[in-house]
């Protein structure tokens, strides 16, 4: 309600800025479907360092109908899964990595067609080309622009990767 977000806002100004306070903020806006509010505290509460649980960022993208916005939280929590997997794989917990492995493949289902390799690599290249990019000092303008227009399909570690290789060989 209003009041109890009135409240929150006087914690921020007083200096409160724990992600707490943040979480209830964004749900509040969320639930009055206020989705430009809730993205603004997202913001905020990621420019403070804070993670806030990645359904908060979901519901934003799906209630703004951002397209990319839902691509990056799709493509940062199989990120975290991957990492799991490995983590669990590596402390014998098969069944764990298993688990993880399956929600990835759930996830993926709602991410656009990734490029694989072979165009991934072709659209990088075309990238280096146009920006006339020769070594890795360059690799930020490079990423810049593989980011703008190939985001939804090509993961961004693996589109870090290809870059890396394309521009040491």
């Amino acid at each position: 309600d209003k009041a109890g977000d009135q409240v929150l806002q006087d914690m921020l100004a007083l200096g409160y800025t724990d992600a707490d306070v943040y979480e209830k903020l964004v749900a509040s806006s969320l639930a009055q479907e206020k989705f430009d509010a809730a993205r603004d505290w997202l913001s905020r509460a990621e420019a403070h360092g804070h993670s806030l649980p990645a359904y908060l960022s979901l519901a934003v993208a799906l209630g703004l109908n951002d397209q990319p916005m839902l691509t990056e939280v799709l493509q940062k929590m199989i990120k975290q899964r991957r990492e799991s997997v490995v983590l669990y794989r590596q402390g014998n917990r098969e069944e764990l990595a298993a688990a993880e492995e399956a929600e990835i493949a759930v996830i993926e289902r709602f991410l656009p067609t990734q490029m694989d390799d072979a165009e991934a690599t072709v659209a990088i290249q075309a990238i280096i080309a146009e920006t006339g990019a020769a070594s890795m000092k360059d690799m930020g303008k490079v990423m810049a622009l593989v980011k703008e227009r190939h985001a939804s399909s090509i993961e961004p570690a693996r589109a870090s990767a290809l870059v890396k290789a394309a521009l040491a060989g």
